[in-house]
């Protein structure tokens, strides 16, 4: 069964995830630094993807606790958010891999053949 390519914020969400749990504003400050500052993720829209994976089964709450009289909530990977995640990188590796082969048969200077 195929499915629709992930949109990228829920990829790099994810990937986020994938390293450790994390609390909300851990997971927007590990995006911005995977994306060297360019994907900076909101609020709003992480805690609407977080809510959305949850209910997906992709991720699930791995702890609570309190700071400074504020909720923390830890997010951790559940084994369908892995094999989620996999396969999206598998698919992303084999379309640069495509890329890649193609930009070498034209460039010489990538190690491909004249054009």
């Amino acid at each position: 069964m195929s499915h629709a390519p992930m949109r990228e914020p829920t990829f790099l969400v994810l990937t986020a995830l994938a390293e450790e749990p994390r609390h909300g504003y851990a997971v927007i400050e590990d995006v911005a630094a995977m994306t060297g500052g360019r994907v900076r993720l909101r609020a709003g829209t992480l805690y609407a993807a977080l809510d959305r994976l949850r209910a997906e089964g992709l991720i699930e709450v791995d702890r609570e606790e309190i700071v400074q009289s504020r909720l923390r909530r830890y997010y951790r990977l559940t084994g369908a958010g892995e094999q989620s995640l996999a396969t999206e990188t598998a698919r992303l590796r084999s379309q640069a891999t495509i890329a890649e082969g193609r930009l070498r048969a034209r460039r010489p200077e990538l190690g491909g053949a004249p054009a």
